[in-house]
């Protein structure tokens, strides 16, 4: 229980220094302990970006950043061999993607071309350049950032990768209390943002990560559980308003993030609950409405709470 605390920890600072998004904060974590990649998506000014910073901060993990323009070869994220001079032979020139934690911000801002060269290190940890296959690191974690306002010059990301991620987070605006503690936190403190930054230390390593992953697997899960899943995931490919249900590695993704839900609500047991508080973020960006249903101004989010109050949760 001592890294179960040391989580607890994290998600204490990080509330202090990013406030009034505590549910974010959890799924980020969540996220995290799932090995799954993340889609934050909101207004410009919500602090998605220093979320990201601020948690890579605490996690003493390697953090590299790339924004994300048209003008963004496939290259300039994965690396490229370059003709030394010297040496007269081919070096490789690692790209961004050879880090830990990779910010890839406004992703819907470059070419599909370039979106799919992380599709192989999204899935598979490993990068292959001029034939040669090249390992990541075992924590490799993407977190992924897009504007929820502006569609001129974007390329929606395509199912294909969207489903590469386990979750997609609305980062909406904090209540009106946050912000005022936003507005005091700001008057108090004189530091730029840059040393406020500076002055937060690791507390939980990447050793120390790893071994929670491991330790959130042995979460266990009952039969009926699996079942539940089943009748979820079954029942969005049978919706008259989707045309587009969860697949099968959302079906895995949804078990692993609810038995991360409750390794940190102190349960070494999932239960519906777990299931259902994953469930949006989980399949708001792996299941389509039909067309129809979109002129009825039905939403993702709305079929899918209607889901989990239509199937049966089992006793």
């Amino acid at each position: 229980m001592e890294i179960l605390a040391r989580f607890q920890e994290l998600a204490h600072l990080l509330g202090q220094v990013i406030v009034g998004q505590e549910q974010l904060q959890k799924q980020l974590l969540i996220a995290l302990l799932s090995a799954g990649h993340v889609i934050l998506e909101g207004v410009p000014g919500t602090g998605k970006t220093m979320t990201v910073k601020v948690l890579s901060r605490l996690l003493q993990a390697e953090f590299r950043r790339i924004q994300l323009t048209p003008d963004v070869l496939p290259s300039d994220i994965l690396g490229t061999n370059v003709f030394d001079l010297n040496s007269r032979s081919f070096v490789l020139k690692k790209g961004p993607v050879f880090t830990q934690i990779l910010l890839a911000d406004e992703i819907n801002r470059t070419p599909p071309k370039t979106q799919a060269a992380l599709l192989e290190a999204m899935e598979e940890q490993q990068v292959t350049l001029d034939g040669e296959t090249l390992v990541l690191s075992p924590l490799f974690w993407v977190i992924a950032t897009q504007n929820s306002l502006e569609f001129e010059g974007t390329y929606p990301l395509p199912e294909a990768q969207l489903d590469r991620f386990l979750f997609k987070l609305i980062v909406d605006y904090p209540d009106r209390d946050a912000e005022k503690q936003m507005l005091l936190n700001s008057h108090k403190n004189t530091n730029s943002p840059k040393e406020r930054l500076d002055h937060i230390h690791g507390i939980i390593s990447v050793a120390e990560i790893l071994t929670a992953r491991e330790t959130v697997k042995q979460v266990e899960v009952k039969e009926v559980i699996f079942d539940y899943l089943l009748d979820l995931c079954h029942r969005t490919r049978q919706h008259p308003d989707l045309s587009l249900g969860a697949s099968p590695r959302s079906l895995v993704a949804w078990l692993q993030a609810a038995k991360a839900n409750a390794w940190l609500d102190e349960r070494h047991f999932v239960t519906p609950d777990d299931v259902k508080a994953v469930a949006l973020p989980l399949l708001r960006h792996r299941i389509m409405l039909r067309p129809e249903a979109q002129l009825d101004g039905l939403s993702v989010d709305t079929v899918v709470t209607g889901l989990l109050n239509q199937v049966a949760v089992p006793r």
